[in-house]
Protein backbone atom coordinates (compact mmCIF):
# COMPACT_ATOMS: atom_id res chain seq x y z
CA UNK A 1 0.00 0.00 0.00
CA UNK A 2 1.38 4.21 -1.11
CA UNK A 3 0.42 6.55 1.40
CA UNK A 4 0.99 10.04 0.45
CA UNK A 5 0.29 13.16 2.65
CA UNK A 6 -0.53 16.69 2.81
CA UNK A 7 -0.67 19.17 5.84
CA UNK A 8 -1.59 22.55 6.14
CA UNK A 9 -1.83 24.50 9.36
CA UNK A 10 -4.39 27.56 9.88
CA UNK A 11 -6.45 29.48 13.17
CA UNK A 12 -9.61 28.85 13.72
CA UNK A 13 -11.68 29.45 16.97
CA UNK A 14 -14.42 27.77 18.90
CA UNK A 15 -16.27 27.50 22.22
CA UNK A 16 -17.34 24.36 23.19
CA UNK A 17 -21.08 23.71 24.53
CA UNK A 18 -23.25 21.28 26.27
CA UNK A 19 -20.64 20.75 29.07
CA UNK A 20 -18.28 22.77 31.62
CA UNK A 21 -14.38 22.40 30.09
CA UNK A 22 -13.85 26.55 31.81
CA UNK A 23 -11.83 28.09 29.28
CA UNK A 24 -13.43 26.23 26.32
CA UNK A 25 -16.70 27.24 26.84
CA UNK A 26 -15.36 30.93 25.75
CA UNK A 27 -14.58 31.87 22.29
CA UNK A 28 -10.68 31.04 21.88
CA UNK A 29 -8.51 30.28 19.18
CA UNK A 30 -5.98 26.92 18.15
CA UNK A 31 -3.55 26.63 15.85
CA UNK A 32 -4.80 23.51 13.99
CA UNK A 33 -2.64 21.48 11.74
CA UNK A 34 -4.55 19.14 9.07
CA UNK A 35 -2.68 16.04 8.01
CA UNK A 36 -4.36 14.43 4.94
CA UNK A 37 -3.25 10.88 4.29
CA UNK A 38 -4.60 9.04 1.21
CA UNK A 39 -3.55 5.13 0.88
CA UNK A 40 -3.74 2.92 -2.54
CA UNK A 41 -2.78 0.04 -4.21
CA UNK A 42 -1.82 0.88 -7.51
CA UNK A 43 0.30 3.79 -8.60
CA UNK A 44 -1.04 5.99 -11.83
CA UNK A 45 0.86 5.44 -15.32
CA UNK A 46 3.11 8.41 -14.02
CA UNK A 47 3.79 6.17 -10.91
CA UNK A 48 2.20 9.10 -8.88
CA UNK A 49 -0.39 7.79 -6.36
CA UNK A 50 -2.49 10.98 -6.66
CA UNK A 51 -1.59 14.29 -8.29
CA UNK A 52 0.09 15.97 -4.97
CA UNK A 53 -1.04 19.77 -6.76
CA UNK A 54 -4.55 18.85 -7.37
CA UNK A 55 -4.40 17.08 -3.72
CA UNK A 56 -3.27 20.42 -2.27
CA UNK A 57 -5.65 22.88 -4.05
CA UNK A 58 -8.40 20.50 -2.75
CA UNK A 59 -6.72 20.92 0.89
CA UNK A 60 -6.64 25.04 0.51
CA UNK A 61 -10.10 24.74 -0.85
CA UNK A 62 -11.39 23.36 2.23
CA UNK A 63 -8.78 24.61 4.74
CA UNK A 64 -9.90 28.60 3.41
CA UNK A 65 -13.80 27.45 4.79
CA UNK A 66 -12.28 27.00 7.64
CA UNK A 67 -9.38 29.64 8.52
CA UNK A 68 -9.33 32.41 11.03
CA UNK A 69 -13.41 31.86 11.53
CA UNK A 70 -15.31 31.08 13.96
CA UNK A 71 -16.04 27.46 14.06
CA UNK A 72 -19.76 27.59 15.91
CA UNK A 73 -21.04 29.54 13.19
CA UNK A 74 -20.11 27.80 10.17
CA UNK A 75 -22.69 25.64 8.87
CA UNK A 76 -20.97 22.56 9.09
CA UNK A 77 -21.31 22.61 12.54
CA UNK A 78 -24.74 23.86 13.18
CA UNK A 79 -26.50 21.82 16.08
CA UNK A 80 -22.89 19.92 17.13
CA UNK A 81 -20.60 20.93 19.74
CA UNK A 82 -17.24 21.97 17.41
CA UNK A 83 -14.87 19.50 19.28
CA UNK A 84 -11.73 18.36 17.27
CA UNK A 85 -13.36 14.73 16.72
CA UNK A 86 -16.42 16.59 14.87
CA UNK A 87 -13.84 18.67 13.23
CA UNK A 88 -11.52 16.22 11.90
CA UNK A 89 -15.12 14.05 10.44
CA UNK A 90 -16.22 17.09 8.66
CA UNK A 91 -12.80 18.10 7.21
CA UNK A 92 -12.62 14.52 6.45
CA UNK A 93 -15.94 14.14 4.28
CA UNK A 94 -15.39 17.21 2.55
CA UNK A 95 -11.85 16.34 1.30
CA UNK A 96 -13.28 13.07 0.09
CA UNK A 97 -16.34 14.81 -1.63
CA UNK A 98 -13.90 16.92 -3.82
CA UNK A 99 -11.17 13.77 -4.38
CA UNK A 100 -11.49 11.62 -7.41
CA UNK A 101 -8.79 9.44 -7.10
CA UNK A 102 -9.99 6.11 -8.37
CA UNK A 103 -6.90 4.42 -6.70
CA UNK A 104 -7.33 5.90 -3.82
CA UNK A 105 -9.12 3.01 -0.82
CA UNK A 106 -8.76 5.00 2.10
CA UNK A 107 -8.62 8.71 3.07
CA UNK A 108 -7.70 10.02 6.47
CA UNK A 109 -7.68 13.02 8.29
CA UNK A 110 -5.37 14.05 11.56
CA UNK A 111 -6.85 16.82 12.92
CA UNK A 112 -3.64 18.44 15.60
CA UNK A 113 -5.76 21.16 18.12
CA UNK A 114 -2.12 21.58 19.62
CA UNK A 115 1.42 20.44 19.83
CA UNK A 116 -0.26 16.82 22.18
CA UNK A 117 -3.84 16.71 21.41
CA UNK A 118 -5.24 15.33 17.81
CA UNK A 119 -7.91 13.67 16.37
CA UNK A 120 -8.89 11.63 13.59
CA UNK A 121 -12.07 10.34 11.01
CA UNK A 122 -11.13 8.10 8.36
CA UNK A 123 -12.93 7.19 4.89
CA UNK A 124 -12.67 4.07 3.27
CA UNK A 125 -13.60 4.22 -0.06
Amino acid sequence: MYTLGVRRDFIARHYLIGGDWDAENFPNSHHYVLELQLTGKELDRHGYLVDIIDIEKHVDDVVEIYKEQMLNDRPAFAGLNPSIEHFARILATSLNERISAENISELRVVLWENESAWAAYRVNR
